[in-house]
C-alpha cells in the first residue's frame, strides 16, 4: 500500500512538472547591426501596452563583444508581449535623452516599429508567444 501511495505522488509530481513546463515558452531576440563594442545592450521585455517603454516584465543586460548579441528570456507565459532594447554606450542603464526628449542612444523595438513625431507604439511592437519563438531586431 505504501508502494502504491508513493508511486501514486510521484505520479502527480510529474505530472505537475510537465504541466507547468508545458506553459512557459523560451523568447530568444538576435541583435543586429551594432554600431561598435562601447557599453552594453539594454533589453526589455513588455507584457501590457501600459508597461510598454516604461518599466519592463522581464530585463536583461548584454555585454557587447561584435555585431550581433543573443538574449534570452526564458519561462515566458503564452500571451502578448512586446520589445525594446537601447545601445547603453554610456553603462549607466537608462537611455539617453537630449533637453527635447529625443533620445541620443540608438534604440530599436520588436518588429522594428518606429515611431512618427513620438515613441514606437504597443500595436506596432507586440507579437504573440504560444510556442518558442526568436526575435530578430536591427538597429
Amino acid at each position: 500500500m505504501k508502494k502504491l501511495a508513493l508511486t501514486m505522488t510521484l505520479a502527480l509530481v510529474v505530472l505537475i512538472g510537465f504541466s507547468q513546463n508545458g506553459d512557459s515558452f523560451n523568447i530568444t531576440v538576435k541583435v543586429n547591426n551594432i554600431k561598435n563594442t562601447t557599453g552594453q545592450i539594454v533589453v526589455g521585455l513588455y507584457n501590457t501596452p501600459d508597461s510598454f517603454l516604461g518599466t519592463p516584465y522581464l530585463g536583461e543586460i548584454s555585454k557587447i563583444e561584435g555585431k550581433t548579441i543573443t538574449v534570452d528570456f526564458k519561462g515566458v507565459k503564452k500571451g502578448t508581449y512586446a520589445i525594446s532594447l537601447f545601445h547603453d554606450e554610456n553603462s549607466n542603464t537608462k537611455l539617453d535623452t537630449n533637453f527635447m526628449g529625443i533620445p541620443k542612444e540608438r534604440f530599436a523595438c520588436s518588429n522594428n516599429a518606429s515611431g512618427f513625431m513620438g515613441p514606437p507604439k504597443w500595436d506596432d511592437a507586440k507579437f504573440e508567444v504560444d510556442k518558442n519563438k526568436a526575435i530578430e531586431i536591427s538597429f
